[in-house]
């Protein structure tokens, strides 16, 4: 009786561990039943089946990564790049992931790059080689997300993003010589543009100086015109003043300036002695105050 129990125990257990299953947070259940799907996108918990009739497989629903090698892709103006890019994607719709791939991630990834590098060549057949690596770059990449999930849904997956990790040229053909000379010319270009601009800007600095040294320079001769003018006219007033005051004594002392400018510089002068020029030495020795 006690075996009976016993065993009756084991096979109840046996049937409670087959009948439970438990599907992670991180994971999605479908359930099958003679090989037939009977249940797909199990969520999370602890579910029951039944035993020995039906079976269940886990998939990871987390954010997966395709990380492809670098290939070469052809430019709309046929030049040779090197991409290297890398892909995200998650199982959408787990039965017909299931359905296409047989729930083996391989042949997933096998069948999913083959799409995405189609793609990937479609775009950048479109655009230039500066537009693949500079201007439509970001452009580029949302393309990608939106026509490789077009692509993609009839295998289940979900493509989150796809980025570019690196765009090389090949080292084997022309493309860097003539990129090097196209940015060579393009920098010389700027360059003389900047000379341009700064000779312009000197020319005009130079111009504006210029102008305001001899705008300073009128001026001040004006100033001094207009002081040396107002000093003669004072010097006159002064001079005019003290003759009126003392004209024999101006007469006098005119007469020693025209002496002095006269016999400063040791020349010979031949004048009448009887001349007005020489009428104060002939005066120097008469008695002033008896005329």
């Amino acid at each position: 009786m006690r075996n009976l129990v016993l065993v009756i125990l084991v096979v109840l257990a046996l049937l409670a561990v087959n009948s439970l299953y438990v599907v992670q947070e991180s994971q999605v259940g479908v359930r099958f039943q003679f090989g037939r799907i009977v249940e797909d996108n199990i969520e999370p918990g602890l579910h029951a089946k039944l035993p020995f009739v039906q079976q269940v497989k886990l998939f990871d629903r987390r954010v997966l990564t395709l990380d492809a090698a670098p290939e070469r892709y052809l430019t709309g103006e046929k030049k040779d790049v090197s991409i290297d890019f890398f892909a995200k994607w998650r199982i959408r719709d787990v039965r017909r992931y299931y359905t296409a791939t047989g729930g083996n991630e391989d042949v997933a990834l096998q069948r999913l790059y083959p799409i995405i590098r189609e793609v990937l060549r479609n775009q950048v057949n479109r655009r230039t080689l500066q537009e693949v690596v500079a201007a439509a770059r970001t452009d580029m990449t949302v393309k990608l997300v939106e026509l490789t999930n077009e692509a993609a849904q009839t295998l289940g997956i979900e493509i989150v993003d796809v980025r570019i990790k690196r765009i090389d040229l090949p080292e084997d053909g022309n493309v860097i010589a003539s990129v090097f000379e196209r940015m060579r010319a393009e920098r010389k270009r700027v360059a003389n543009e900047l000379r341009a601009e700064g000779e312009e800007a000197a020319e005009t600095i130079r111009a504006e100086a210029d102008r305001a040294v001899a705008v300073l320079l009128a001026e001040a001769e004006r100033d001094a015109q207009r002081l040396r003018g107002e000093g003669d006219a004072r010097a006159t007033e002064i001079y005019a003043q003290a003759y009126g005051k003392q004209p024999e004594f101006y007469a006098f002392y005119r007469s020693l300036e025209a002496y002095r400018e006269a016999f400063e510089n040791g020349g010979v002068m031949v004048l009448d002695p009887e001349s007005e020029f020489f009428r104060y030495f002939r005066d120097a020795g008469v008695d002033r105050s008896a005329r």
